[in-house]
């Protein structure tokens, strides 16, 4: 029998994983190709990207809002909900996992030991929004802004606060809803200057919004988010690139792949009375026990069986 080595049912090292997720997050961030981001609200579809190929993956607010709880993301998830969540998810897997911290659940203190508290859960990167609490969803309507100052602040909380230097902070501003996008821009060019590693200027409403934040604060990663059915226009990965991102951010595609298979297959039982019909919706038996690594489990249990 050969035993599984710990990486391949937990990712890797964790030391390694602390030391080295952050310097590579930055690597990818700041690579000319766009780094699709996919949305993950919990540790099996992190798994399953992970095993796509995926470089990097992201903890979707939303995503765990409206799976672990069954409700909106109008900043109802706590933060101890959000770091459970993240250890379980870099417990399994071995790519960066950027972190959907919302307004960093207070102010600028409570954004210090937010970090500290998602840092120490496995997070590469974490991002931080300027909207008041409860934060929304940044394409629903009716989103509040707190000052530009009391964000600022609550970025150095944030870079004074990580313990690896390389921990990617990632400042989005939600302005565009309430104040238009020349005071979103403003906003970026303070929260860059302030020491935010990437900018993330969320709700833009055109393509020409698209490629005005595209260009702003030349030097620093940004951050453009596709949510289907959003605010904001749906474009490919080239186009976004050439605007001048670095990230092409997809939060809710696979919540939205999940649900609409779900109530596919359910659908189908509940009229048919069996899975015949919805059998080719179905992950096989086999493939769902590879993306848990059963069979490494199951040598594990053999290693240690008494006797």
């Amino acid at each position: 029998m050969t035993l599984a080595r710990s990486g391949e049912i937990n990712g890797g090292n964790p030391v390694d994983r602390a030391q080295l997720a952050g310097a590579r997050l930055r690597e990818l961030f700041t690579a000319d190709n766009g780094l699709l981001l996919p949305g993950v609200p919990n540790a099996l579809t992190a798994l399953i990207a992970q095993d796509l190929g995926f470089d990097a993956v992201y903890l979707t607010g939303a995503g765990l809002t409206n799976t672990y709880l069954g409700l909106p993301d109008i900043g109802l998830v706590s933060l101890p909900e959000v770091a459970a969540n993240v250890a379980a998810i870099t417990d399994v897997t071995g790519v960066p996992l950027v972190v959907d911290a919302d307004t960093g659940f207070g102010n600028a203190i409570s954004v210090a030991r937010t970090v500290r508290v998602v840092e120490r859960a496995g997070a590469a990167g974490i991002q931080l929004e300027d909207q008041v609490a409860p934060k929304r969803c940044g394409h629903f309507d009716g989103q509040e802004v707190v000052s530009e100052a009391e964000m600022v602040q609550k970025i150095h909380a944030a870079t004074d606060s990580r313990r690896d230097a390389d921990t990617v902070i990632i400042a989005r501003t939600d302005a565009r809803a309430s104040h238009g996008l020349d005071a979103a821009l403003t906003r970026a060019a303070a929260y860059a200057e302030a020491g935010a590693d990437a900018l993330f200027i969320e709700g833009l409403h055109s393509v020409n919004e698209l490629r005005a934040a595209g260009k702003c604060v030349p030097g620093i990663p940004k951050l453009a988010n596709m949510v289907e059915g959003g605010k904001t226009p749906l474009l490919p990965r080239d186009e976004l690139v050439e605007m001048g991102f670095s990230v092409i951010l997809y939060a809710n595609a696979a919540m939205q792949g999940a649900i609409l298979g779900s109530q596919t297959v359910l659908a189908s039982l509940r009229d048919t009375g069996s899975l015949d019909a919805a059998h080719d919706r179905l992950a096989p038996w086999a493939e769902r026990q590879r993306l848990v690594r059963r069979a490494a489990y199951d040598d594990l249990e053999q290693h240690y069986q008494v006797g």
